[in-house]
């Protein structure tokens, strides 16, 4: 049996339960050596077999998955964050279900969350956004010609954008392409959020390349941006006094 395990986004406590149970008992972990904390190996029993697949081929950790399956043995395969978001873990389950191996997948806690709790933020503000954008900038990996990061910002919604550090320039260009967002336009950049060199810088869209240069971030950050990290916005209406739901009546009836 191999179980994809969401590690978190990086404290070693925010992992789930579930996760951690799975990491004790398992025969074998394979973790993504690059994102995921070390300190969660921790948890392995003193005989488990470890492996980082920073350093191997998809090929590599799918014959490990094998010979441990094979060997009636228990695999945990830790990906960072929440597999589902950039995690490539499609094109392992793909050749599980070729190969009759069963599997199942455990969330885990994504960095896009870290990070709003990183900034004491919430991504959908009443009359400022209901909408978040998960994306990256287009680097050595193609995005789909209509997701340009220029094309999704003409939205102006929430956005969140992995994996694109390293091209700050490009995403504080493309942004202002979009047209929604102003130079002015709050935007912040989190670095690994919940470790403990955990580092925010709070910035706009105009000022979002020199602010990351000034900071010295070069990897392993979020970039966030929207009028959410702006002080305007109207309280919900599911705590106002007037407004009735299911559990309570308003002063509107």
């Amino acid at each position: 049996m191999v179980h994809f395990v969401g590690a978190g986004p990086g404290a070693p406590d925010l992992i789930t339960r579930r996760g951690a149970a799975l990491l004790q008992k398992a025969d074998c972990i394979i973790y993504a050596g690059s994102l995921v904390n070390p300190a969660l190996l921790g948890l392995a029993k003193a005989d488990c077999a470890i492996y980082n697949s920073a350093e191997m081929t998809l090929e590599q950790v799918l014959d490990v998955m094998r010979q441990m399956e094979a060997a009636g043995k228990i695999t945990v395969r830790l990906h960072t964050g929440d597999p589902c978001l950039y995690g490539a873990i499609r094109e392992q389950m793909d050749v599980l279900d070729a190969e009759g191996i069963p599997y199942d997948d455990t969330p885990g806690v994504s960095s896009f969350c870290g990070a709003a709790a990183a900034l004491n933020a919430e991504y959908t503000l009443p009359t400022v956004s209901q909408t978040v954008i998960i994306t990256r900038m287009e680097g050595r990996t193609p995005v789909p010609e209509k997701e340009k990061l220029a094309s999704l910002a003409a939205h102006g919604a929430t956005m969140v954008i992995f994996l694109s550090i390293g091209l700050i320039d490009k995403v504080q260009q493309a942004l202002l392409e979009g047209g929604a967002y102003t130079p002015d336009t709050p935007a912040a950049v989190v670095y690994k959020a919940t470790w403990p060199e955990e580092k925010t810088v709070r910035c706009t869209v105009g000022t979002l390349a020199a602010s990351t240069r000034a900071a010295a971030i070069t990897k392993t950050a979020l970039i966030v941006v929207g009028g959410f990290l702006g002080k305007t916005y109207e309280r919900s209406k599911l705590y106002d006094p007037a407004f009735t739901t299911e559990f309570r009546r308003g002063t509107d009836q």
